[in-house]
């Protein structure tokens, strides 16, 4: 809504019950940190992950240095670990922020659980994001998890699986996985259907460029958007 006109329009067309208003917020990107912290208020966080979203359900989420300015990256890890310890949380939590034009970090929601952004750590990290849930709960050491390799996710939507006809064909995973790095996690889930998760599909390379190239081409295969 771009005036007082078209708020007073939109409040009257719902019948003017109680509602509530955020502001318009100018974005430039969307990130997410993902902080593990035990009982004994050890925290560690894996890298910065910077996430595109469409439709409101996330599509593709880029790990690798320089993927946010250093500066930025360092503030967003900073908040996620002090809201952990301001809540004393224990296990691992993702909190994501928008990123602002003016390259200001508003925290947008948290997620106390193993998020969607983090699941590249499968493949890209010596020490995933289930690896840090586990040891968060059995009182196990907790140690700083390090990313060998950039990485690119795509999610894997249920209308994939309608791309070449009405009814629910399995795209082509031969393909995809002949592509370098590729690494593919299906849910098991029986039934596709439009927005409905069913898996990821993470590349890693040498070079956050190679891992793109490969990941764009599988988008292409699979007939993605692109990105």
């Amino acid at each position: 809504m771009s005036s007082r006109a078209d708020l007073a329009a939109a409040w009257a067309a719902l019948g003017h019950v109680p509602c509530v208003l955020e502001k318009m917020l100018p974005l430039q990107a969307e990130c997410s940190v993902i902080v593990a912290r035990g009982r004994d208020g050890t925290c560690v966080n894996l890298p910065v992950q910077r996430n595109l979203h469409r439709d409101g359900i996330l599509a593709v989420t880029e790990v690798h240095e320089g993927n946010l300015p250093p500066v930025l990256a360092r503030q967003a890890v900073d908040a996620a670990k002090s809201i952990a310890e301001e809540i004393r949380y224990v296990g691992v939590l993702c909190v994501e922020f928008f990123l602002l034009q003016d390259d200001t970090l508003v925290v947008n929601e948290m997620a106390p659980r193993p998020h969607n952004s983090g699941h590249y750590s499968l493949d890209a990290c010596d020490l995933s994001q289930f690896d840090l849930q586990v040891r968060t709960l059995a009182g196990l050491p907790l140690l700083p998890p390090r990313q060998h390799s950039p990485a690119i996710m795509l999610n894997l939507l249920g209308e994939l699986w309608f791309v070449r006809s009405s009814e629910p064909v399995t795209p082509a995973w031969d393909q995809v996985l002949a592509l370098p790095g590729a690494h593919l996690h299906l849910y098991g889930k029986l039934k596709a259907s439009p927005g409905r998760k069913m898996g990821h599909l993470t590349f890693t390379a040498a070079s956050p460029d190679a891992a793109r190239a490969n990941a764009r081409a599988a988008a292409r295969l699979l007939g993605m958007e692109t990105f």
